[in-house]
């Protein structure tokens, strides 16, 4: 396994959250509910890891820690978007629970990734 495609790296969890969210959207009823959650989720579930990966190539430290922050914002919207969806009985925590789960681990993840430059940045 490349160090890539370690689990333990962020810049590949968040992808593979990227990929499972589109294939669980792809999933949903194509109902109006299911459609205009889905588009939300979607941005939301795709977008994490897109600014994630534009910290990577920040010209400032404080475009770097802005672009992390907006990940994390995505993060936490898209796992708001997965909690309407069980609590609207569209799908079921059979269904949820693993990309739930991952969602809680990469938002955990990046909270620290996200503190731990700004405590540099006040020492």
């Amino acid at each position: 396994m490349s160090k890539v495609e370690d689990p333990r790296n962020l810049n590949y969890r968040l992808l593979e959250y990227g990929a499972r969210v589109i294939k669980l959207v792809e999933f949903l009823p194509k109902t109006l509910v299911g459609r205009r959650i889905g588009d939300q989720l979607l941005r939301s579930g795709t977008s994490a890891g897109a600014n994630y990966e534009e910290a990577q190539g920040a010209e400032s430290k404080d475009v770097f820690v802005h672009k992390r922050q907006i990940a994390l914002k995505e993060l936490r919207e898209s796992n708001y978007w997965l909690r309407l969806l069980l609590r609207a009985g569209v799908l079921t925590l059979e269904e949820l629970s693993n990309l739930l789960d991952e969602s809680g681990q990469l938002r955990a993840m990046l909270s620290k990734a996200v503190a731990t430059p700004k405590g540099k940045a006040k020492a």
